[in-house]
């Protein structure tokens, strides 16, 4: 994961999660993610068994210059991306794979901007699996939600392990350097013979000269 909202998004959803494969939906309080509302979103599972959007944040909204409410996910992709992203989906709902992918976006005048999309799953039994996600721009052109996406390509997708993410988003452990100055003799205070030569900060100083 890239991006900071993904980052923090997937570490909600493990603290709510525990030891199980994913928190219920029920458990999700808006509030508590509030800054990514409007890049977020909750998916359902329709009597097809396709993904559609339950929720969409207003950022996302603006994206794609539409109301993605009962849209069809994978309709943001075309041709076998689309395929792809639908079986991917199909993971997260049935499976409770979690899902990071990296895709390009385009508006009409050929513009790109990259993106990255996080989709989580949430138990909510076999009737009515539900996943939620976050889509957040990686650079933030000045047209971006001014003018829409008209197509998007996947660049990258990877399924995540979310028993060993956690311990990889962590900061990684101080190690300790030592000292620009150390405190024994260093390497060229070892090859000064006695008499023949000082230390003056990071070089040795010989006295000599020429004979006339």
């Amino acid at each position: 994961m890239r991006h900071d909202g993904s980052v923090t998004l997937f570490q909600y959803w493990n603290r709510l999660r525990g030891n199980r494969p994913a928190p219920r939906r029920t458990e999700v309080e808006p509030a508590e993610i509030k800054s990514l509302l409007a890049d977020t979103f909750i998916l359902e599972k329709d009597a097809r068994g396709e993904a559609v959007f339950r929720l969409a944040g207003t950022r996302l909204c603006a994206t794609f210059g539409k109301e993605l409410k009962g849209l069809s996910f994978a309709s943001l992709w075309a041709g076998r991306d689309q395929t792809v992203v639908g079986k991917l989906a199909r993971s997260v709902f049935d499976m409770k794979s979690v899902v990071v992918l990296a895709f390009d976006g385009k508006n009409k005048a050929g513009d790109k901007a990259s993106f990255e999309l996080l989709l989580l799953p949430l138990e909510g039994g076999m009737e009515s699996p539900r996943a939620m996600g976050s889509l957040l721009a990686c650079e933030k052109p000045f047209w971006l939600g001014a003018e829409a996406l008209v197509d998007c390509e996947v660049t990258s997708l990877r399924l995540i392990d979310a028993d060993r993410e956690p311990v990889l988003l962590k900061n990684r452990p101080a190690v300790e350097v030592p000292p620009l100055v150390p405190e024994r003799r260093s390497i060229t205070d070892s090859l000064i013979e006695p008499g023949q030569g000082r230390r003056f900060r990071h070089l040795v100083v010989f006295d000599g000269g020429r004979n006339v």
